[in-house]
């Protein structure tokens, strides 16, 4: 594998894309963009080769990609990748969330799947260069902001079952507006009989397998009328994991507030950790541990539970209002949003927007 000093080093070449999105069509886009269903006139692309590292790094038009059928991700699914988003600020300029963290739960996933770890400053700007080449492309609806999906798959055309030796790394952007689509105050959640991850697995991974094994349970639950889809532990089939693709939190009417422990089946969100900071900043007492289900809806029911919300970067802060499986349902607090759930939001979005002091180095302004 090549030094990090020769793989940070990279020069992006450019290649504009002949045939943009006429301006029309973009800012009807843009008005009513949804999430994930539009994409950007541009993408990076990254190569890697044992032996000789990451290279040719290139800022090139959107399109396909050419993969050979026996491209080593089509069988054996050595594919990873990660979310985050760029945000217009208060005065105008541009700037990224924590892109380092998200950089450095990439190269953790790396790891657990065999793949090459990508040095942060080259993931950093990929994803710097992606934004300046589409910076037209930011929503003018309010909340709007440009969603960024980095992602790395095994390129290598081969059927042994090893590690791939060639990999792309690649950065493609989603102009972006509100992940849920009910209007509905708060979501409603199906608890699944299903399970996301167990111990030894690649729970912790940001990797497509996961996601793909939600599927079937996502479908379920909206079949059912809900919003999101929860998982319980694999081992005991009672304790609070995760949702579908969000981290929870707990908050009581004691000032505390919990989120389960990252125990290596719990993706670790890079939201769920600045809730954390912001949360203990709030004077809460900030817990991490387990919590069962029968906990939480007993503790709901007695009003000891207060609010429940679940975060993430497409969604950012969700009011929880309901929760459901086979043997009935329960609500929690007025089934609306909570006042320190509004809070909470409020305060991390309007850092995020430059509209609140930074006081963690979190927001990285590009422009």
């Amino acid at each position: 594998m090549a030094s990090t000093a020769e793989t940070t080093s990279l020069t992006f070449t450019r290649n504009a894309h002949p045939a943009p999105v006429a301006a029309d069509v973009r800012a009807q886009v843009l008005a009513n963009p949804g999430f994930g269903t539009a994409f950007t006139d541009h993408m990076i692309e990254i190569d890697y080769a044992e032996g000789e590292g990451w290279h040719d790094a290139r800022v090139i038009p959107y399109g396909p990609i050419a993969l050979d059928p026996a491209a080593a991700v089509l069988h054996y699914a050595q594919e990873i990748f990660e979310g985050l988003k760029a945000y217009r600020l208060a005065d105008g300029g541009i700037a990224l969330f924590r892109p380092e963290a998200n950089a450095q739960r990439f190269n953790a996933s790396a790891r657990r799947l065999a793949m090459p770890e990508l040095p942060e400053e080259l993931f950093v700007e990929a994803v710097r260069q992606q934004v300046l080449a589409d910076k037209d492309w930011f929503p003018t609806v309010e909340g709007g902001s440009m969603y960024l999906r980095p992602f790395m798959f095994a390129s290598e055309a081969f059927l042994g079952v090893r590690p791939a030796r060639q990999y792309k790394f690649m950065v493609i952007a989603s102009p972006a507006g509100n992940y849920f689509k009910s209007g509905a105050p708060a979501v409603s959640i199906w608890v699944s009989d299903y399970t996301r991850a167990a111990p030894g697995g690649t729970g912790a991974a940001k990797c497509g397998g996961n996601y793909a094994a939600s599927l079937v349970p996502t479908a379920e639950a909206f079949s059912r009328g809900h919003d999101q889809v929860l998982f319980l532990d694999a081992a005991e089939r009672k304790w609070v994991e995760e949702l579908g693709g969000m981290n929870l939190f707990f908050v009581f009417d004691d000032g505390s507030i919990l989120t389960p422990e990252l125990t290596g089946t719990i993706l670790p969100g890079i939201t769920r950790s600045s809730l954390l900071t912001l949360a203990a900043e709030e004077g809460l007492t900030v817990r991490e541990g387990r919590y069962s289900l029968d906990q939480w809806k007993a503790d709901a029911a007695s009003g000891k539970l207060i609010e429940t919300f679940a975060c993430g970067t497409a969604a950012v802060v969700t009011p929880v209002g309901k929760v459901a499986n086979h043997d009935g349902e329960f609500v929690i607090g007025s089934g609306g949003p909570g006042q320190l759930t509004q809070k909470l939001r409020s305060r991390l979005v309007g850092i995020q927007r430059g509209e609140i002091a930074d006081t963690h180095g979190w927001v990285t302004r590009i422009a």
